[in-house]
């Protein structure tokens, strides 16, 4: 039987509708073995990138291009999102989404390979937002390189942040899940950052910069 709470959550998700290139990439992503964000953390992307009228974001994780077509569909018509991934054959899968849904190549720059090895690469306080979809021990990791990226007023986004109901749950020890409640708690102990965790999806914790 649904409790009230599961349905409330349930009323929330289901509020953000797909479209057919959206649930296409979607379906994509599963078979692939790449879960995409879900409808209301994909629908929260769309509106921080909206909100910050973004025109640089840094994607960590491509998949197959959902999360991709959420923030693109929120940023600046001449925005560029840099997405990186170690598998170069779901970046081929979220550039065909990419066009599928109308956005040119010059939107969109893949680079494919670890997280850690490309960020450092990529400048100081260049970028309006990172969206964070990688693998979940190296959180911590991708927030510092985050705060170097981000100018003030950027934002930074992790998704899982509830990990199916286990972040919340003391005697859940994985790796995994101990990552990404200290990824919270630095977050939290960050003067620099100031910032919310929304129940949409799997979790999503977004941190605005507020100083360097």
């Amino acid at each position: 039987m649904t409790t009230p709470v599961e349905a409330t959550l349930a009323y929330a998700e289901q509020f953000h509708q797909e479209d057919e290139v959206l649930h296409a990439a979607r379906q994509r992503g599963l078979e692939m073995g790449a879960p995409p964000i879900l409808p209301g953390g994909g629908a929260a992307l769309c509106f921080l990138a909206t909100v910050l009228n973004a025109k640089s974001v840094v994607e960590i994780g491509t998949g197959c291009g959902v999360s991709g077509l959420w923030l693109l569909r929120g940023m600046r018509p001449d925005g560029t999102l840099t997405s990186v991934d170690v598998e170069p054959e779901h970046q081929r899968l979220a550039r065909h989404a990419f066009t599928e849904a109308g956005f040119s190549g010059s939107r969109v720059r893949l680079i494919t390979g670890r997280a850690l090895d490309v960020l450092p690469r990529l400048s100081d306080g260049g970028y309006d937002m990172v969206f964070a979809d990688g693998a979940k021990r190296e959180y911590t990791d991708y927030l510092a390189e985050a705060v170097r990226l981000l100018r003030v007023g950027g934002v930074v986004a992790f998704d899982n942040m509830l990990w199916h109901n286990r972040v919340a749950d003391p005697t859940q020890r994985d790796t995994d899940t101990v990552a990404l409640r200290e990824v919270g708690k630095l977050v939290q102990a960050d003067d620099r950052l100031r910032s919310v965790l929304m129940p949409l999806g799997d979790g999503l914790l977004a941190a605005v910069k507020i100083a360097d």
